[in-house]
């Protein structure tokens, strides 16, 4: 089977005659009034609630939009505040603690003064202690001095003596 180029005529298929050019604009014409009749304002309508629909996406989105900027802008805002709180509250920890370490280190000083002052007691009765043991003592030497002077005759030369030497011993003793 093969196609016969023989009786082919490129023209019959080309052809454009005026009769079909008037009766295709004639129909053209026919369902355009007819369609204009019964479905234009339909379509009409149609197309407007699609253009209003299609409005509305697009307001709607733009709105989303700004509230999204305004949150984002709100958040920003709170990022900055919150770095000057942490700010804020570090350099207030770090004014506690100051004051902190001012108080604990006046207690100390206190305790030092406190016990500095016990330290002075305590030494002044020892001294106090000591110098009555040691006039107790001086008196204990200088009775039985003078026990022994009585109990002896002396002579005034070696009461002297026994007076120098007390008196040197007595120095000698740093109390």
């Amino acid at each position: 089977m093969g196609i016969d180029m023989d009786g082919f005529n490129i023209d019959n298929y080309l052809r454009i005659s005026l009769t079909d050019v008037v009766l295709v604009c004639i129909s053209t014409f026919l369902i355009v009034m007819i369609a204009k009749k019964f479905f234009w304002d339909k379509l009409l309508t149609l197309i407007s609630k699609r253009q209003a629909l299609i409005q509305e996406n697009i307001d709607s989105s733009v709105q989303l939009k700004k509230e999204a900027a305004d949150i984002k802008e709100q958040y920003v805002e709170k990022m900055k505040n919150a770095g000057k709180e942490a700010h804020s509250i570090i350099e207030s920890a770090r004014a506690e603690a100051s004051e902190e370490k001012q108080q604990i280190l006046q207690q100390t000083q206190n305790e030092v003064s406190r016990i500095k002052e016990r330290a002075k007691e305590d030494i002044e009765r020892d001294k106090r202690n000591a110098e009555k043991e040691m006039k107790d003592a001086i008196s204990s030497v200088a009775l039985e001095a003078a026990k022994k002077l009585v109990s002896k005759e002396m002579d005034e030369e070696t009461q002297k003596k026994y007076i120098d030497d007390f008196i040197d011993k007595a120095g000698n003793s740093k109390w």
